[in-house]
């Protein structure tokens, strides 16, 4: 869990966070993404950042499935059900899917350390992984504008979520749901995500019962880390 001061969120208001990652509207090269990394990095760089475990894993230690096995025995995917429960969610539409993840993230961490109904400065706590949710353009291809990011609330704050005073941010009920999913290491940008996408296809080939209209990046760790923990997740229209 990332442990994230009230100091750290005052620091980073949306003017700020608008002037920094929004001067180049063109695709980032490797540099560049650092500037957009930096933006994650004043917030969690500085704290102590590990995986969340006990009732804080959320959807993660509570989730099914079974591992499927790939050539000589190489695991390439797996399918889990997730729990229902409530989720915070935000959605943004920035000229970049990774503009939009960041903007998204941010807002759920102020609404995370204080902007919440649960009490004045009252840090709620957090679960990984964070999710984005992509929907894609008729083209199959292409990403559309807006992307949702969110988190499972914590197992204490289900029967009661607090609310947030941030209109753009929902907290919603879903029901379980079931994914393949496959681990990836790096970046998560619309490239790699694509590159995901493709590769995760070509490997389970035809799937009549998984959308092609939506696809969910998961992020297990800091944005910091260079070859982080990601998974691109499939979902099925069916338990």
């Amino acid at each position: 869990m990332a442990l994230i001061s009230l100091e750290d969120l005052d620091g980073l208001d949306d003017e700020q966070l608008d002037d920094d990652i929004t001067d180049n509207p063109e695709p980032m090269d490797e540099d560049d993404s650092g500037r957009l990394l930096a933006h994650w990095q004043a917030v969690a760089s500085t704290h102590q950042v590990s995986v969340p475990t006990g009732e804080e894993a959320g959807p993660v230690r509570q989730a099914s499935g079974s591992w499927k096995g790939g050539r000589m025995g190489e695991v390439q995917y797996e399918e889990r059900v997730y729990p229902a429960g409530y989720w915070a969610c935000v959605t943004r539409g920035e000229d970049l899917y990774e503009q939009s993840i960041s903007m998204g993230f941010m807002k759920l961490m102020r609404y995370i350390c204080k902007e919440n109904s649960a009490g004045q400065s009252r840090y709620l706590g957090m679960t990984v992984p964070v999710i984005s949710n992509v929907h894609m353009m008729a083209d199959g291809v292409t990403f559309e504008k807006d992307v949702e990011t969110a988190f499972f609330l914590p197992a204490e704050l289900q029967s009661n979520p607090p609310q947030s005073s941030d209109p753009e941010i929902s907290i919603v009920y879903r029901e379980p749901l079931r994914v393949v999913s496959r681990v990836f290491l790096g970046t998560t940008t619309e490239e790699t995500v694509g590159r995901q996408i493709s590769l995760l296809w070509e490997i389970l080939g035809v799937g009549e019962d998984l959308r092609r209209d939506q696809y969910i990046v998961a992020v297990y760790e800091n944005p910091s880390v260079p070859r982080r923990r990601n998974e691109i997740w499939f979902i099925r229209r069916s338990l």
